[in-house]
C-alpha cells in the first residue's frame, strides 16, 4: 500500500466537493440548514418610534420650556394603535414596547414620575430623546439581513421569523448510507459470543450525521464477496455518499477496494500517512459521481477520519467555511515519526484560552477513550518537540463543558 501524505489525502478530498441544489423547507425545519438565499428586511427595524420604558410619553420641548405637570390624555399598550395627538401641556401613559405618538420625542419612566388626579408631574431632568427606540435605527426596509450561505441557528430562526419567511430556501443534504462490514458484526441487541462484537461504528457515524441534519441509511455487509457487490453496487447508484467501516486493509476477506473497482469507482487514493485511519480509502464513481469514503473498521479510526475529512468536505459544499481551531498544549510531545498522529485530547478554557491534554488510549480500537475524548490534535512529522502552550491544530468534535 503506497501512502501518501495527509495533507495530499486532505486536498483531494476537498477537490471533490459538491455543489448542492436547493429545496424549500418549513421554518420549524429549517434549523441547522444552510440558507440559500439572501434574506432582506421586509419594513424598517424597529417599524415604528418604540418605548422601552413604562411611563409617559410627552413633547420635550415643553419641558425645555420649564412645564413639569403634564394631563394625561390616555394609556397605550403594546400592540395597539397609538394616541392620535398631543399638545405640549399633554402626555400619555405608554408601556414598554408601546408606538410612541408622532409628536412626543420623549418618555420618561413612571419611576420618575408623581401622578395625582390626571395630572403627571415630573421629579427628575429629562434628556431629548431617551427611552425611545427610533424607527428604522436598527436596519432600514431592504436592508441585508442574512448572507446566502449561512447556517441557520435559533438566532437566525428569529430573523426568519420577523420578516415572515415561513418557508425558506436551503442547500439540499446529500443522502448518506453507512455500512458496515464484517462477518464478526452482530445487532446491538444481541449477545456477542466470544469471536463477535456489536455494531458500534455505524451508530457513531449515524449521531454523527445527525449532528448536520441528515438522515442516514444503515447498511451491514457479511464478508461475502458476492452480497457485498449486489448491494454496493445499488448503493452507489442510489446515494451521494457511502461511508464505509472496515473491508479496506490487506486481510484476507477485505474485498472493498477490489469490488470498488469494478463496479467504477476510481480509487483517488488508498493509504495515508497518518495515525489513526491509515488504510483510509477514498474514491468516486465514474457514473454518478457519488463519493466513496471507506475507512478502516477500527472506531477511532472511522470516528477520526470521519471529522478529519469528510465534515470539511460537507462544510465547502454547502458553502460554509471551513471552521480551524488551536489549542495550546499542556506538555511537551514528540512526533519524530514519519508520518501525522492525530491524539485524542481533552479541552478546558482556561482565561479564554483553550488547551488540549493528552488522553491515554490503548489502540485505534479503544473505543471508550472517544467518550473521554473532545478531539483529536494534529500533529505533523518533525524532528523538534512540540513544545508546552505551543499552539496545534486541532479537530473538535465536542466543546469543553
Amino acid at each position: 500500500m503506497a501512502l501518501i501524505s495527509f495533507d495530499e489525502a486532505y486536498k483531494k478530498v476537498l477537490e471533490t466537493c459538491y455543489t448542492f441544489k436547493e429545496e424549500t423547507v418549513s421554518i420549524k425545519k429549517a434549523f441547522g440548514r444552510v440558507l440559500a438565499e439572501n434574506i432582506y428586511a421586509d419594513r424598517d427595524f424597529p417599524p415604528f418610534n418604540r418605548s422601552t420604558k413604562d411611563g409617559i410619553a410627552l413633547i420635550f420641548r415643553a419641558v425645555e420650556q420649564g412645564r413639569k405637570a403634564f394631563e394625561i390624555k390616555g394609556t397605550v399598550t403594546a400592540g395597539e394603535k397609538t394616541y392620535p395627538f398631543l399638545e405640549e401641556s399633554e402626555c400619555i401613559e405608554i408601556m414598554t414596547g408601546g408606538v410612541v405618538p408622532y409628536e412626543a420625542d420623549v418618555v420618561v419612566m413612571y419611576e420618575e414620575v408623581q401622578i395625582h388626579k390626571g395630572i403627571a408631574n415630573i421629579s427628575k431632568s429629562v434628556k431629548p430623546g431617551q427611552h425611545i427606540h427610533l424607527k428604522g435605527s436598527d436596519v432600514k426596509k431592504g436592508a441585508l439581513l442574512l448572507k446566502k450561505n449561512t447556517k441557520i441557528t435559533a438566532a437566525e430562526i428569529g430573523v426568519l421569523a420577523t420578516v415572515g419567511k415561513s418557508e425558506i430556501t436551503v442547500k439540499k443534504l446529500p443522502s448518506v448510507a453507512v455500512i458496515s462490514t464484517g462477518s464478526e458484526l452482530i445487532a446491538i441487541d444481541e449477545h456477542p459470543q466470544t469471536h463477535e462484537v456489536r455494531k458500534s461504528n455505524s451508530y457513531t457515524l449515524y449521531a454523527a450525521l445527525k449532528n448536520y441534519g441528515i438522515e442516514p441509511l444503515l447498511l451491514h455487509l457479511p464478508d461475502d464477496e458476492d452480497i457485498i457487490r449486489q448491494r454496493l453496487q445499488i448503493t452507489i447508484q442510489e446515494m451521494d455518499i457511502l461511508l464505509l467501516s472496515g473491508g479496506v486493509s490487506k486481510g484476507k476477506f477485505d474485498y472493498i477496494p477490489k469490488i470498488l473497482g469494478q463496479l467504477g469507482v476510481k480509487k483517488l487514493f488508498h493509504g495515508v500517512a497518518q495515525r489513526p485511519g491509515k488504510p483510509f480509502w477514498f474514491g468516486q464513481s465514474t457514473t454518478n459521481k457519488s463519493l466513496v469514503f471507506s475507512f478502516p473498521g477500527n472506531p477511532v479510526s472511522t470516528f477520526a477520519n470521519f471529522h478529519i475529512y469528510f465534515t470539511p468536505w460537507l462544510s465547502q459544499s454547502l458553502g460554509l467555511d471551513i471552521i480551524k481551531i488551536k489549542g495550546e498544549l499542556t506538555e511537551t510531545i514528540t512526533n519524530s515519526s514519519s508520518i501525522t498522529q492525530f491524539l485524542n485530547v481533552k479541552t478546558s478554557l482556561e482565561d479564554g484560552i483553550l488547551k488540549v491534554s493528552l488522553i491515554n488510549t490503548n489502540s485505534s480500537g479503544d473505543l471508550v477513550s472517544l467518550a473521554r475524548s473532545d478531539g483529536f490534535i494534529k500533529l505533523a512529522p518533525r524532528e523538534k518537540p512540540y513544545e508546552l502552550k505551543e499552539l496545534v491544530p486541532l479537530v473538535l468534535y465536542r466543546f469543553p463543558a
